[in-house]
């Protein structure tokens, strides 16, 4: 974009002073940018689900309720913050931090640009990453701060000392531990086409003058496995059910109020960003659009268009997809998301041996191929779950037939289990009545 002398080019890697300031620049810009994406996060959501559903929405605080996010934070910092009489203080407290922190750190690796040139004070152009670090084992730097996220919702469940919020921790644990199976396979396919766990060098090797370099379209169904286990990561709808207010009112954050039920909020929005971000740059190009080689500065803007389509895809699913029952919600996660991610990362290392061995035309057959045959055995899969029909169990079926034996015996059972209830209730009530009888007599007595 500059005509620049190469010799007064400086990597900013090499100046010690540069990778100070850029450290500290780019951690204070990433903390502004996901606590103001948080807050509008939430009204994007409130608006476009109420676009959805053909109502108006927020818009009343501020013009087209912009003010809204501020709003509900000044009504969170002065809301009353309860601690229940029996809960483990220190833990209850720590849990919202430790929910948190895991869903800002995982940004910490992920390039959100090309390297800019800015010009200095001495003279020098210095070429400045976009990202606050590049390890070499990114992707690995990623699944270990998504598993630390769960313990803030475990603990939270714990220390409440409540039954609902201990049963919403037990199912993000459980939960988890099923999705980040297939999160991990998903994740390692771009690993084996590049070679590397850089999300930096995954990003750039995904760079072409179309779109069709974006490993979305080398294979489509890793992506969508990807998607579906970062929503159930996050706990987002129709996978939220470790906060299902059905069955467990507010599930592990029910015991919480004023700022930590918002540091759990805030937690789920920003995660939202961060795996929306992470998806972005591993399956679709990360910054790479058009004129973004040409013109660097518009590699941020890019990457947040890419996000807030992403997010409108989540909120869309909220609106759209009811909550799926516990126990086809694990099934998935078993018996359909994890042998397909397997099979993907087979297809996958298959091919680039293929392509490496024979050429990028055997190569391309293989891709194609084995794209086909996936596609295949996840309907083939997809249909036998859809078809099997969970036989009712013993009790269920005696319960269902109303006019059996089995029906009148348990309806017989509790007649005679009611019997000794009602004894009791009117014996109670013949009580109250002589009580209430003897009380009108003596009333009557001090009169006369």
């Amino acid at each position: 974009m500059f005509n620049v002398d190469p010799n007064l080019i400086v990597e900013c890697a090499a100046s010690s002073g540069c990778t100070v300031i850029r450290a500290v620049v780019i951690s204070v810009l990433i903390f502004l940018t996901l606590l103001t994406g948080f807050a509008y996060t939430t009204l994007l959501e409130r608006r476009f689900i109420a676009f959805i559903q053909n109502r108006i929405g927020p818009n009343r605080a501020g013009p087209f309720g912009l003010l809204f996010p501020i709003a509900d934070a000044i009504k969170l910092f002065f809301k009353e913050d309860v601690t229940p009489t029996n809960a483990d203080r220190v833990i209850f407290w720590m849990a919202p931090v430790l929910k948190v922190i895991p869903s800002v750190m995982v940004v910490a690796v992920v390039p959100l640009g090309p390297p800019l040139l800015i010009p200095w004070f001495d003279g020098l152009w210095y070429r400045v990453p976009l990202g606050l670090t590049d390890v070499n084992v990114g992707v690995l730097f990623l699944l270990a701060w998504f598993s630390l996220g769960t313990y803030g919702i475990v603990l939270a469940g714990w220390a409440s000392n409540n039954k609902y919020s201990m049963l919403g921790g037990l199912r993000a644990s459980a939960q988890m531990v099923s999705y980040e199976l297939s999160l991990g396979v998903s994740m390692s396919i771009p690993i084996i086409i590049t070679g590397s766990m850089s999300l930096q060098t995954i990003i750039d090797s995904q760079a072409s003058p179309s779109i069709l370099g974006w490993y979305v379209f080398q294979n489509p169904v890793a992506a969508i496995i990807l998607l579906i286990a970062l929503l159930a990561e996050v706990n987002r709808a129709p996978f939220d059910l470790p906060e299902a207010e059905q069955e467990l009112t507010a599930g592990y954050h029910t015991e919480y109020s004023g700022m930590k039920f918002a540091l759990f909020f805030m937690a789920e929005y920003i995660s939202m960003i961060s795996v929306s971000m992470i998806a972005v740059a591993l399956f679709f190009g990360g910054y790479h659009f058009i004129l973004v080689d040409q013109l660097p500065i518009l590699g941020p803007i890019v990457y947040a268009v890419k996000v807030v389509l992403f997010l409108l895809g989540m909120i869309w699913l909220r609106a759209t997809l009811p909550r799926i029952r516990y126990d086809r919600l694990m099934a998935l996660g078993w018996k359909v998301l994890f042998p397909l991610a397997l099979v993907a990362a087979g297809w996958t290392a298959l091919a680039v041996l293929v392509g490496d061995a024979f050429g990028q035309a055997a190569g391309a057959v293989a891709w194609i191929s084995g794209g086909v045959a996936t596609v295949i055995i996840a309907a083939v899969m997809l249909q036998r779950r859809a078809g099997e029909d969970e036989p009712p169990s013993r009790i269920e079926r005696i319960a269902l037939e109303r006019h059996g034996f089995g029906f009148q015996v348990l309806s017989t059972i509790g007649v005679l289990l009611m019997i000794p209830v009602w004894l009791f209730n009117g014996t109670l009530r013949q009580l109250r009545n002589v009580q209430r009888a003897v009380r009108l007599d003596d009333t009557k007595s001090s009169g006369d």
